[in-house]
């Protein structure tokens, strides 16, 4: 995939101002790359007042450049108001695949001894969400009731996404839903994992149960892993992995949309976390995981970019080994005082790499 424009989704709170962060670091003066970046707010002010037709508005300028970078984001609770655009968006630029990864931070101390990168890829759609729910009966006698959906072709996303990230990345595939009790529902996803493991048969493979992959998580730390999964189940996944490496801050989102072959035609990138209120305009909060969500997307625009988007990673890594931290982090940085570190440290390697 290449291109040269990235689609901005705007949030709230302290996402969007660490969204600012990360398009510092995104400037042309830095990267040294012309890229185009028109923007859309999809603060709960802006979609209250569209009735979410702007969330409809950026999911089509994504799904058409193909690169998407989006900010924390509120949801209200009532319902009937406009909830959260992750699903409207997730579903219109035809996204497949979440991809998070939890990974370490240098001088930050993991739990669990856990110290590879651990991947989860779930699906993007379907599942326990959206699905229909009802009740029946009243009192003690009332039942509840859902009707789930899962699709071949999501299936066949996550299995293959999966194995294609392990085979790049030395990593293992670990885990996978409950087939033994589900072998319709949940067994077509196990289906799918058998099928991309013979298609990767260099890749290691070891299917697992998903009550025994949360169990076995910490045991099998020493290599890196990735975990396909249904999508609650690597939701519920995720939110024990990231901060089994001590911090979410190193973390970055990706929902993926593909095209013939299963090759990415679409990418939005976003940070792992919330939009922390309580830390809004206070200079204090990590703008790392969206910086990181930044290089993430741009190392989809193309060689050059692909350069410059490892610059950025490695100049987060190495400032937090350094010592630059925000108070997250055990340090005393502000946030745009990491954001200027990182983009010293990018400036330094773009002009070094530019000379060798």
């Amino acid at each position: 995939m290449t291109g040269t424009k990235i689609v901005v989704l705007e949030g709230d709170e302290t996402g969007q101002e660490l969204l600012e962060e990360a398009l510092r670091v995104l400037a042309p003066e830095v990267i040294g790359l012309e890229l185009e970046y028109p923007r859309f707010d999809l603060s709960l002010e802006s979609r209250r007042a569209t009735d979410n037709a702007i969330v409809h508005e950026a999911a089509a300028a994504v799904r058409e450049a193909g690169l998407g970078l989006k900010a924390a984001t509120v949801t209200p609770e009532g319902a009937g108001d406009v909830g959260s655009p992750n699903r409207i968006l997730r579903e219109e630029i035809g996204g497949r695949v979440i991809v998070r990864t939890g990974r370490r931070i240098p001088g930050i101390v993991p739990f669990g001894g856990v110290h590879a990168p651990i991947s989860v890829v779930r699906m993007a759609v379907g599942d326990a969400y959206g699905a229909k729910e009802w009740r029946e009966g009243e009192g003690e006698h009332e039942a509840a009731f859902r009707t789930e959906r899962i699709e071949r072709s999501i299936c066949h996303a996550v299995a293959e996404f999966a194995f294609r990230l392990a085979e790049d990345t030395g990593a293992k595939v670990f885990g996978g839903p409950k087939y033994t009790v589900s072998p319709v529902y949940e067994g077509m996803l196990k289906e799918e994992m058998d099928a991309a493991a013979a298609r990767h048969a260099d890749v290691q493979y070891e299917p697992q149960l998903i009550d025994a992959t949360f169990a076995l998580l910490v045991a099998s730390s020493g290599d890196p892993l990735v975990i396909p999964a249904l999508n609650r189940d690597g939701d519920i996944l995720s939110d024990l992995v990231l901060p089994l490496f001590g911090s979410i801050a190193g973390s970055e989102s990706l929902v993926v949309g593909f095209g013939e072959d299963y090759v990415p035609t679409v990418v939005l990138a976003e940070a792992a976390h919330g939009t922390a209120p309580a830390l809004q305009g206070k200079n204090v909060a990590n703008p790392m995981a969206m910086i990181l969500a930044g290089a993430a997307v741009l190392s989809y625009a193309g060689d050059d970019a692909n350069q410059a988007a490892r610059a950025i990673r490695e100049a987060c890594l190495e400032a937090v080994a350094d010592g630059i931290r925000t108070a997250d982090l055990g340090g005393h940085a502000g946030t745009s005082e990491f954001t200027d570190e990182v983009i010293r440290r990018t400036r330094s390697k773009l002009e070094v790499w530019e000379a060798l």
